[in-house]
């Protein structure tokens, strides 16, 4: 029949058909025919579907900053993005009347531009250089529950920011800056490092010094110890010394005392002796020589009587004409004067 028409949806597609002013059926993957002069189709689709972009943007401090990244985002409510946008198909059911649908992720991606320039244009170059991290996780944040997607019905399933890169010149400059840092953090930590040496070595050359000193601090106390040693052994010495002598004075002194005493004994001694002596010379001059030799006689030894008589023969050999002396009497002289040696011994 003269314009019926057949439509076949996808099945990720939302399809609104509408007759004469009022909706005739709508859902996914639709399939059927309609009258194409009085019925208008709206095709949505429902998939997700990715928007890559790059900003240029204007960093607090007048900088350039280039952001790249990707949005995958859905129509999570049909209804309401075909009430805003037009999604119409022509009679034959191929091709959107408007362009609508292809700009819709442009929209999505506008409004992701105005959350990153948001936070951009209140931070400066160096900061935000660094924050690319926290860039993410704020975007997929406000693009969660942002007014204007709700509106639109879009549901935004991911965002991702991937560089965050400022102009060729100004990152030349701030390579030139970072390698001077790095040069100079390493000329510090050269500095630091010999600083360190000379502090260790200053410190090793104190203990070496202290140590020195302690070692002969300590010889000093053991030759002070010594010399206090030698002192006392010689005070030691000096006071036995001076006992000694005083002691050898008092002994020479009773020695001394001694032999005067001695000296006044022999004295006397030599006084009664020679006193006795006179007395007996005075009384033996009148004794007669015959009875003061009997008197000798009477306390002398047999060998000193056999002795005196071979005197008196001597002096009277004239008138001895034979003396005969017998073995008896020579052994028993002998054997009495070996008594008296071993007695003496």
């Amino acid at each position: 029949m003269l314009g019926i028409q057949y439509f076949k949806a996808d099945p990720t597609v939302h399809v609104i058909q509408i007759s004469s002013g009022r909706i005739k059926r709508q859902g996914k993957g639709l399939n059927f025919f309609y009258y194409a002069p009085n019925t208008s189709l709206t095709a949505i689709p429902m998939s997700a579907k990715e928007a890559p972009f790059i900003f240029n943007l204007q960093t607090a401090d007048f900088q350039h900053l280039r952001v790249q990244g990707q949005l995958t985002f859905r129509a999570a409510a049909p209804e309401k993005l075909s009430e805003l946008l037009n999604f119409t198909l022509n009679q034959d059911g191929k091709e959107y009347v408007s362009e609508d649908p292809s700009t819709l992720g442009d929209r999505v991606v506008r409004v992701a531009q105005g959350v990153i320039q948001e936070l951009i244009q209140t931070t400066a170059l160096r900061t935000a250089l660094t924050m690319l991290r926290d860039l993410d996780a704020h975007l997929k944040a406000s693009l969660a529950d942002n007014p204007a997607l709700d509106r639109l019905g879009i549901e935004v399933l991911d965002a991702m920011i991937v560089a965050l890169s400022p102009t060729p010149e100004t990152a030349k400059a701030l390579e030139a800056e970072a390698r001077e840092a790095i040069l100079k953090h390493a000329d510090d930590a050269i500095y630091d490092r010999r600083k360190s040496a000379v502090v260790q070595e200053r410190t090793i050359r104190e203990t070496e010094l202290q140590t020195e000193m302690a070692v002969q601090t300590k010889q000093q106390e053991i030759a002070e110890a010594k010399l206090d040693n030698v002192r006392a052994l010689t005070k030691k010495k000096a006071e036995a010394e001076a006992e000694q002598l005083a002691a050898d004075i008092e002994a020479e002194a009773k020695r001394k005392a001694l032999v005067e005493l001695a000296q006044v004994n022999r004295q006397i001694e030599s006084d009664a002796e020679a006193y006795a002596i006179t007395a007996l010379a005075k009384a033996s001059s009148s004794v007669p020589v015959e009875y003061v030799k009997a008197m000798a006689m009477a306390n002398m030894d047999p060998q000193q009587l056999f002795a005196a008589a071979m005197d008196t023969f001597a002096m009277n050999a004239a008138k001895v004409g034979t003396l005969n002396i017998g073995t008896d009497i020579l052994s028993n002289l002998v054997a009495d004067a070996g008594e008296r040696n071993l007695a003496r011994q």
